[in-house]
């Protein structure tokens, strides 16, 4: 999920277009394209290309071209550090995207796959990918504050000033928000995390073959990527299944061990995180686009923070 710039641009890629970016990588022309599913703003379309081989354009449309720089970086830092990911393919001139009337355009590898299954062999080496991105060094092109937490509580509540569509979800924002920032406070390990572990950003069959979309990446309490992945692949509906936070778990501490008060702040930790979502979807879909058929999203993960769960 990425955070919409709110520029007028039209979200339509042509195979002229695709060409013309294969062109300047070097690459054959493109003879077939097909959309790809994943993702609400950016566009992604798989390439087959004139030799056989294929490859992914993404069009950036919900990132000024700044972000999409440090975006990439960010991919650059995890990839050079044995996470997998994907990495830009260099264009001509070196560079890793190209400018278009504002917008940047990527070539990314063609990775076979769908998307990750929540099956306890891919959610355990989920974990084991997790724990060892938490703890490769940070770097200058992860922000430390998290895009879909408190900036877009307060971003939803300017938007609301007269109540907006759901009057009681903005109450729950701001009840909230305090206990989480007292977790947040808490002295425990942080680490790059990527902030939005939804199936849709892990390509992976019984194990994982890349993350993606690091649009959302930041620097926090490690612990925090974990509660995450548990909200992204860990429930059917609104029921949490333990077997799938088990081999989670056990996946991520066969690399790394939480610590007591990581342990302590997982169920705070949970809740942020599926807060955070269901603020992203209220957002979205109420108050950036209306869009009747998806305005209802949210409360997915509102109806979850009234079940408890033994982490």
């Amino acid at each position: 999920m990425c955070r919409s710039t709110g520029r007028s641009v039209t979200n339509n890629v042509r195979l002229e277009d695709a060409n013309w970016l294969l062109s300047l990588a070097g690459l054959p022309n493109s003879e077939k394209m097909s959309p790809l599913t994943g993702g609400w703003d950016n566009t992604n379309f798989l390439l087959d290309l004139a030799d056989g081989s294929r490859v992914v354009l993404k069009a950036w449309f919900a990132n000024r071209v700044k972000e999409v720089d440090r975006v990439i970086l960010r991919h650059i830092h995890l990839d050079n550090h044995g996470i997998p990911t994907t990495v830009p393919i260099k264009l001509a001139d070196n560079r890793s995207f190209a400018d278009k009337n504002g917008v940047a355009w990527t070539l990314l590898p063609y990775i076979p796959g769908g998307h990750l299954g929540n099956d306890s062999e891919s959610l355990t080496d989920l974990g084991k990918v997790l724990a060892r991105m938490h703890e490769i060094p940070t770097s200058d092109c992860f922000p430390t504050e998290y895009r879909m937490g408190f900036s877009l509580f307060e971003e939803v509540a300017s938007l609301s000033k007269d109540g907006g569509p759901d009057p009681s979800f903005l109450g729950l924002l701001a009840s909230e928000a305090s206990a989480i920032q007292e977790a947040l406070e808490e002295e425990i390990p942080v680490g790059i995390l990527h902030g939005d572990l939804f199936p849709d950003n892990v390509i992976g069959n019984g194990k994982v073959g890349a993350i993606l979309d690091l649009e959302e990446a930041w620097i926090g309490p490690k612990v925090f990527d974990l509660a995450m992945a548990f909200v992204g692949f860990g429930w059917e509906g609104t029921q949490p299944l333990l077997n799938r936070w088990e081999s989670l778990i056990e996946g991520y501490q066969s690399i790394r061990l939480l610590g007591d008060k990581e342990i302590e702040s997982l169920p705070m930790m949970h809740r942020f995180a599926t807060l955070a979502i269901a603020c992203w979807r209220y957002w979205k879909h109420n108050l950036v686009h209306s869009e009747e058929m998806l305005s209802k999203r949210y409360l997915e993960m509102v109806d979850r923070l009234e079940i408890e769960f033994e982490f």
